[in-house]
């Protein structure tokens, strides 16, 4: 940037959340600022994936922080326990009216809402609109198909969803998308391709250190196990009844196979309660930030698990760490989603059918039965993480992404 422009970003998660899109909005930030551009970010207190406030922050209503030369304004929204319509309504507007005298103290030449939260982002285009500033939009999920297809809301609900997030979309002089499948429904409601950016998700993990046995004896993994690693939020999406049942299945007929499901998340304690009494299935907890790529690497493979009805609201945030520690990825999703399309297109895993516990024990077999294969889709995820998901490129699109709605003012 030839001028140190002010940037306002708005958005629910951010830095020190780990897993979902905190580390994504938190890189985009950093970014910018290593670009030349003074930055602020409005948010809430750390969150994620618990759905309860990091204690660190016990105590605060209002707290501003300085990190990596990007300047933190956090309130605290209502968190809720339990997720349902309801109580996600609630603390989509709670942060929305809260966070709004953050923005309102901040300097901006461009204002950019990230979705989620979709409150939020409409009260950043309010302010974008009231002082003239241009505004972008980066779309990290489909909130509209991701009420519906997640399983949290009907038709209805879903629809009026993704018609405000239509309209949030019209008013923006640029919108971004992480994954390239979002664009046919903002050009199918109107909005023209040549207003929307692919700006894909990149690698935010270090490579892994440690070597595997080592880690797995750490681990408590048996050399003679095939371990089976799921990592990530535990929620209505991830629909990991269907996990717990395959390990139910594979406790018969493969004993050897080994699940693990490591988070937080919603629907951790249900699922605790379901899988009761298999030996063949443990939960852990998340992992420090320099030992997650080191866990991952020890697995044997990856595990990806989405509701049958999930296609095209959102693409899983774990599937570049995945790729980039070199593991082969089995998938439990539909044929003609999202997550699948970027599978396919890393070539780094297998896709199963999804809530069918057989269909993915089936694929897990299948993969596993053939350690070449194994390290061939391995090796493929690492090499599509560093040819088209690094760092340096992703910095390079976030400050071509600001220039360019700077040239709109």
């Amino acid at each position: 940037m030839s001028t140190r422009p002010s940037v306002l970003i708005v958005g629910v998660n951010y830095w020190p959340e780990t897993t979902g899109i905190g580390p994504y909005t938190t890189g985009f930030a950093e970014h910018l600022a290593r670009g030349g551009a003074d930055v602020t970010v409005a948010t809430a207190m750390p969150h994620y994936p618990a759905w309860r406030v990091d204690g660190a922050y016990d105590g605060f209503s209002r707290m501003d922080e300085h990190r990596n030369m990007v300047l933190i304004k956090r309130v605290r929204p209502r968190v809720p326990r339990k997720m349902s319509v309801q109580s996600r309504a609630a603390f989509e507007l709670s942060f929305a009216s809260r966070v709004r005298p953050a923005m309102r103290d901040a300097n901006a030449d461009v204002v950019i809402a990230v979705v989620p939260s979709l409150a939020g982002a409409a009260m950043a285009a309010r302010l974008a609109r009231r002082r003239h500033l241009p505004l972008g939009v980066l779309f990290q999920d489909l909130m509209g198909h991701a009420a519906e297809q997640s399983g949290m809301a009907g038709r209805a609900v879903g629809w009026a969803t993704a018609s405000v997030e239509l309209r949030l979309a019209r008013s923006a002089a640029l919108v971004a998308v992480v994954a390239a499948g979002f664009s046919r429904f903002l050009e199918s409601g109107g909005i023209s391709s040549a207003k929307i950016r692919h700006l894909p998700n990149w690698c935010h993990i270090s490579t892994p250190t440690r070597q595997r046995t080592e880690k797995r004896r750490q681990l408590g993994w048996d050399s003679s196990e095939t371990v089976v690693l799921h990592a990530g939020n535990m929620g209505a999406k991830q629909a990991l009844e269907n996990v717990v049942e395959a390990a139910r299945c594979a406790s018969v007929a493969h004993p050897r196979i080994k699940f693990v499901l490591m988070g937080e998340g919603s629907r951790r304690s249900s699922l605790q309660q379901r899988a009761a009494g298999l030996s063949n299935l443990r939960f852990l907890e998340p992992q420090p930030n320099e030992d997650f790529p080191d866990v991952l690497a020890a697995a044997d493979v990856l595990l990806i698990n989405e509701r049958p009805t999930v296609r095209d609201m959102s693409l899983p945030s774990k599937l570049t760490s995945y790729f980039a520690v070199g593991r082969p990825v089995v998938a439990a999703v539909r044929d003609d989603g999202t997550t699948a399309a970027e599978i396919r297109r890393a070539a780094a895993g297998l896709i199963a059918p999804p809530g069918d516990p057989r269909a993915l024990l089936e694929a897990i077999v299948q993969i596993t039965s053939h350690p070449g294969r194994m390290s061939m889709m391995g090796a493929a995820g690492r090499r599509y993480a560093s040819e088209h998901l690094g760092e340096s490129a992703a910095a390079r699109r976030s400050v071509e992404f600001v220039s360019t709605l700077l040239s709109t003012r």
